[in-house]
């Protein structure tokens, strides 16, 4: 449950999730897209000037629709070096007979209306330009496509330098509109059949007199760019979208003030701003009016300066995503939890640090937001998974060692679990087999006295002592066979004096048997006398047993002759301890004698034993 392999799952999730990319996902990616898009420098543009229709221009000129010779006035009391573009439709005539007088406004000065396609319909047009297309592709595969189009009446439209649509990106799933956020605008439509440029890319054809623009449509593709003239190509996306950059700072100015604007070599940008006359959309920075919306698509456009997103930058998202999780669940996996922690916390900082950057040298929306809060997740899984490992582990060892080893022992292997080697491991060890001599007096008194219970409790009072003595000396209890114990010592943990300190436990054995023969005496019981058999060498050493049930243990010569040599304590009078020349060898600085040379089982040659002097 808690393995690679879990995290693994998290991974193919978190990948799958970018690819499906819901509603959440997608929120999350333009979120921060929408961050980026708060925090760059706002520039001021001089060349843009939204003409507000506001209260003021209200309480002036009356309530709204105005009388259309309204605006003929207004636009022919400004410089003839000014561009006007309305963002309102015209599509029905003027109640107070004004459209003739608007028509002069409109021939007089360079003049751009406003269309706007519909499913409501299917039927109307609007004045066009013809598109040149190259690359292979059709055009009406891939732009967005309206029944109808609502456009202003013939009278307008006839008289105007041309008109363009001021629709922006649907609200669809897979749009950067996808939440009503108007983030993006078509720079080209098709609308009852036909092909309708934008308001600011009819503004720039306007502008710069050309008689029509150039589209290069793929098949494979879709829409690749838009051009005017020699100008450079203009990148959309497949449907000819344009992210708009919102970071722009508009002159504003009240209609009613427009005569004595002094205003020249501007494009005015009419909108209706007078509360109830027209709704705020939600844009990146905050709700805009829809001319202020046009004005941002035109600046986009006009300067060049575009937001870039493209399919390819989206396959460099899901590459990304998928190289740094694989790279961040290896990395908690085979390094050390702290280094594993700074590479990882590396790896968000260089996604972070790509993202910004891409940004601000270049405006290309790149989303390392998800791919960030990913590698925070698969981090937190894998961490997790690989601490709870170890707790288990930690967990294992105790309940496996802290019958045999000493507190201190069985913490220093938990903390470090790498020094026990698990399954076999070839070691040097010393070992040692005690057992009480003689204990068939001691089971008869107490058979005699009906006191089993008496008897248990003697041999664990004897085992208690002598077991706490092994594990100060560092030893390690390997089992218990009724009244006899084996130990060892260099396993698991490192002991270099293992053989030193097996003699030592062995005295100490002897003087604690003594105490307690002193505490037995007032009870009338035969004195408890130990054989002890110590042996030194190479044997193996690990978890032993089948895979539903093993022990750690030893096997080994050294551990035959240590059990035969506790036997052998029997034979020599006033001999308690017998251990091997081998650990005899190991114990310098201890005073010993030979007790003799003697043949054991399993062995062809003789065997020299010694026992300590005390």
């Amino acid at each position: 449950m808690y393995s690679w392999k879990t995290v693994v799952i998290t991974i193919g999730l978190l990948f799958g999730l970018k690819i499906w990319n819901p509603y959440f996902i997608e929120n999350i990616s333009w979120s921060y897209f929408d961050y980026l898009h708060q925090s760059q420098e706002v520039v001021q543009v001089d060349n843009i000037v939204l003409v507000d229709i506001d209260e003021p221009s209200l309480e002036v000129y009356g309530q709204y629709p105005w009388p259309r010779s309204i605006y003929r006035d207004l636009m022919l009391d400004t410089s003839y070096t000014n561009t006007h573009v309305f963002t309102q439709l015209f599509k029905e005539p003027d109640r107070f007979q004004g459209d003739e007088a608007f028509a002069e406004g409109l021939v007089n000065r360079l003049s751009i209306l406003s269309s706007a396609p519909t499913v409501q319909k299917d039927t109307g047009s609007a004045p066009f330009v013809r598109t040149s297309v190259f690359g292979g592709g059709n055009i009406d595969d891939h732009i967005w496509s309206f029944s109808g189009i609502s456009s202003p009446i013939p009278i307008l439209e006839q008289n105007s330098y041309g008109s363009g649509v001021t629709i922006t990106t649907p609200p669809i799933s897979g749009t950067a509109n996808f939440d009503g956020t108007v983030r993006s605008a078509p720079l080209i439509v098709s609308a009852n059949g036909v092909v309708y440029p934008s308001v600011a890319l009819e503004v720039l054809r306007a502008m710069y007199d050309q008689p029509n623009y150039q589209t290069r449509v793929t098949p494979e593709v879709g829409i690749e760019w838009i051009r005017i003239g020699r100008q450079p190509p203009i990148e959309t996306t497949p449907t000819a979208d344009i992210l708009i950059g919102y970071w722009n700072d508009f002159e504003r100015v009240s209609a009613k003030d427009l005569p004595n604007s002094n205003l020249e070599n501007k494009i005015l940008i009419w909108g209706l701003t007078a509360e109830g006359l027209n709704n705020p959309v939600s844009t990146p920075v905050g709700v805009k009016y829809p001319h202020e919306v046009q004005g941002a698509i035109l600046h986009s456009v006009a300067t060049g300066v575009q937001i870039q997103q493209s399919y390819y930058l989206e396959f460099l998202e899901v590459v990304l995503l998928l190289t740094v999780l694989l790279g961040i669940m290896v990395s908690v996996y085979t390094l050390p939890t702290i280094f594993s922690g700074i590479v990882s916390l590396g790896i968000v900082g260089f996604q972070v640090g790509l993202g910004f950057y891409l940004w601000t040298s270049s405006f290309v929306l790149f989303d390392i937001f998800y791919s960030s809060m990913a590698s925070i997740i698969v981090f937190g899984h894998a961490s997790f998974n690989k601490y709870y490992k170890t707790y288990q582990l930690k967990e294992q060892i105790k309940k496996q060692f802290q019958k045999y080893l000493s507190p201190d022992m069985v913490d220093q292997l938990a903390e470090n679990p790498e020094l026990l080697k698990l399954g076999g491991e070839r070691k040097e060890m010393t070992f040692m087999f005690m057992d009480i001599c003689g204990f068939t007096p001691i089971s008869e008194a107490y058979k005699n006295k009906d006191d089993p219970e008496g008897l248990v409790d003697l041999i664990n009072k004897f085992l208690d002592v002598q077991t706490k003595i092994i594990l100060n000396n560092k030893g390690t209890i390997d089992k218990y066979m009724g009244d006899c114990i084996m130990s060892f010592w260099n396993a698991p943990l490192d002991c270099e004096d293992h053989a030193e300190l097996a003699v030592k436990s062995a005295i100490e054995v002897l003087e604690a048997t003594k105490e307690l023969n002193e505490e037995l005496k007032p009870l009338n019981l035969p004195p408890i006398n130990v054989g002890i058999g110590i042996s030194t060498g190479e044997c193996i050493v690990g978890n032993m047993g089948s895979e539903v049930r093993f022990d750690y243990s030893v096997i080994g010569d050294a551990v035959n002759l240590g059990a035969r040599l506790e036997g052998q304590t029997r034979n020599y009078d006033g001999v308690d301890v017998l251990l091997s020349s081998e650990t005899y060898r190991q114990c310098p600085n201890r005073k010993f004698s030979e007790v003799d040379r003697i043949k054991v089982k399993g062995k062809s040659e003789e065997v020299t034993i010694y026992t300590p002097l005390t």
